[in-house]
């Protein structure tokens, strides 16, 4: 099936006195799983001829929010996915089914404890291969860059493990590992339903959950938390007309943390990933915390090379807090550099 092209816009942001145009175009594409359709958008330089695989990128994003939420929300005049762009590449978001404008399964059409918890991780990974299919097809190559947050590292790790020889270089950013098991389980310990509503009260406490109390007040710059949780609502219009309004996201995810992670049972072992990688960690990221960061680290050895990076004073939403630059300035260093093993 050939993907349908949802629209082409164009963007520029100065840089001294140099303009960088950027191209956005935005697909519906088959999942490898019939009836679902995937929202994939693209970003990149409309001066770009031609694309190597060091310098294509797929985000694929966590848990709780779609992609473009996220890593393409402007603030202060631009997201992450800009970032990149501007740096000359090709890169591309993925919502998973049941995220955004990606499919919703039936089961979110009814209240959630009608149905077990939906869209495993072994789904997720399914449609992230789907979308890397469709970029290797439409830019003519065999490889690229993965970057998953959150649960998106569970995805993209576990799809790495399976094809190094579709992969580049991967950037896992506040990876999931096995952690102190004495831990409260993520999602609670009651009866799971298909899916869950995240108001913008549970939003923001679930944010701020790490940072020091008196830092809580100004922590995130004015006006970001607002521009998130709006583009949050506006990418789940059911959700939004609930009262109070929520955005909905699959509760597999949560199924997946208690029979596996938090049970001490690892869904994919990260020493079968075999491309250079790195880990970016918050330092007050309580969600998936240090320990995690450390173990997952400690089991990539037989990644060409390897590194983490730990950001001060930082949550698991680093990407949309005040030091998100630091972040970006690491991974872009990482994607751009030329290293090999044993140089």
């Amino acid at each position: 099936m050939v993907a349908l092209a949802l629209g082409l816009a164009g963007i520029a942001r100065a840089s001294g006195s140099d303009a960088v145009r950027i191209a956005i175009e935005e697909f519906s594409i088959p999942a490898l799983d019939p009836g679902i359709t995937l929202y994939v958008r693209n970003k990149h330089p409309r001066a770009l001829a031609r694309v190597p695989a060091e310098k294509i990128l797929l985000i694929v994003h966590g848990a709780t929010w779609p992609a473009e939420v996220t890593f393409d929300l402007k603030l202060n005049g631009l997201s992450w996915m800009d970032y990149i762009a501007q740096h000359g590449y090709d890169v591309y978001l993925v919502d998973v089914r049941g995220y955004g404008r990606s499919t919703r399964p039936p089961e979110m059409s009814v209240p959630p404890e009608q149905n077990e918890p939906i869209v495993r991780t072994v789904d997720a990974v399914r449609d992230v291969g789907a979308a890397v299919d469709f970029i290797l097809r439409r830019r003519g190559v065999r490889r690229l860059n993965l970057l998953g947050w959150s649960w998106g590292t569970s995805t993209a790790g576990w799809y790495t493990a399976q094809h190094n020889d579709r992969v580049v270089k991967l950037v896992l950013y506040a990876p999931v590992w096995i952690g102190d098991l004495s831990r409260p389980v993520a999602g609670g310990s009651g009866q799971l339903g298909a899916w869950r509503g995240i108001t913008r009260e549970m939003a923001r406490s679930t944010w701020l959950a790490g940072v020091p109390e008196a830092r809580q007040a100004d922590f995130i710059p004015a006006g970001w938390f607002d521009s998130f949780m709006a583009a949050a609502l506006a990418s789940d219009p059911v959700g939004a007309a609930a009262e109070p309004p929520v955005m909905r996201a699959p509760n597999g995810v949560f199924a997946d943390n208690r029979e596996y992670w938090n049970a001490g049972k690892p869904l994919y072992d990260p020493a079968e990933i075999r491309v250079p990688t790195l880990l970016v960690h918050g330092e007050w990221d309580v969600i998936l915390p240090n320990d995690m960061l450390y173990g997952y680290f400690a089991h990539l050895v037989n990644a060409p090379y390897r590194r983490y990076v730990q950001i001060g004073e930082a949550t698991h939403h680093l990407l949309m807090e005040r030091n998100r630059m630091q972040a970006f300035e690491a991974v872009q260093q990482f994607l751009d550099e030329r290293l090999q093993s044993g140089q």
